[in-house]
C-alpha cells in the first residue's frame, strides 16, 4: 500500500470512530423543549448571533420577537431587515448606550417598559423565539430585578426558545440558561481607528 493509500485509509477509520462517538451523541439527545441561551463576554458578535437564530427560525416560519434594551438612537441594518416580516414583533426600546444618556432614572424607565414588552412576548405561546438583546446590560445595572427576569425565563411556553444578549451576564442567569455562550475579544478594528461600519456593526 503506497503512502496515498495508507493516508487514505487511516483517515477514513478516524472518521468512522468519529461518525460512531457523533451518532450515539445525537440518539442520546431525545428531548424536544424550549431552550435559554445566552450569548455574554466582551467579545464582538452576540446580538450578530442572536440575530442569526432570528433568521433561521423565520427560516421554519416561525413566529419570532425582538426587544432591545439599550440600542435604541440610531438604526441598524438588522432592525431595517427585520422589520420587513409580518412574523416579526420588533421593539426598539432603548434610549442609546448608558454612557450618552448618563440619565439613570431615565433609562430605569426606558428598561422598564422594555421589560414590560419582553414579558409579553415570553407568555405569548405563538411566540417560538424571543431575542432580549443587552437585556444582560439592563440587569447589570439593576435597572430591572433580576429575580423577575429569572422566573419570567422559567415560566415561559415550553416549547419557546429566548436568547438572552449582553456583556456581563448574572450568574443566576447563566445557572438556568441551557447553552451559554462566552465571546471573546482577540482583536478588534475599532482598537486601530476604524468606526463601526454597516453591515457590520450596525
Amino acid at each position: 500500500m503506497n503512502d496515498e493509500s495508507s493516508r487514505e485509509l487511516r483517515h477514513r477509520e478516524r472518521m468512522q470512530r468519529k461518525k460512531a462517538v457523533v451518532d450515539q451523541a445525537i440518539a442520546r439527545a431525545d428531548v424536544d423543549r424550549g431552550v435559554l441561551l445566552v450569548l455574554t463576554g466582551n467579545g464582538k458578535g452576540k446580538s450578530s448571533s442572536a440575530f442569526g437564530m432570528l433568521a433561521r427560525a423565520l427560516g421554519h416560519g416561525m413566529q419570532v420577537g425582538v426587544v432591545q434594551f439599550i440600542k435604541g438612537s440610531y438604526s441598524t441594518g438588522e432592525e431595517a431587515f427585520f422589520r420587513r416580516f409580518p412574523e416579526v414583533s420588533y421593539h426598539v426600546m432603548g434610549e442609546g448606550f448608558t454612557w450618552e444618556t448618563q440619565d439613570r432614572e431615565r433609562d430605569v424607565q426606558a428598561a422598564q417598559a422594555a421589560w414590560a414588552q419582553a414579558r409579553a412576548l415570553l407568555r405569548d405561546e405563538r411566540v417560538s423565539l424571543v431575542v432580549l438583546d443587552e437585556l444582560n446590560i439592563a440587569l447589570k445595572y439593576g435597572y430591572i430585578a433580576l429575580e423577575e427576569v429569572l422566573e419570567a425565563l422559567q415560566q415561559r411556553p415550553a416549547m419557546q426558545h429566548a436568547v438572552v444578549t449582553g456583556r456581563g451576564a448574572p450568574a443566576a442567569l447563566i445557572e438556568i440558561a441551557d447553552t451559554v455562550t462566552e465571546m471573546q475579544v482577540v482583536k478588534h478594528a475599532f482598537k486601530a481607528g476604524v468606526r463601526a461600519q454597516k453591515g457590520v456593526e450596525l
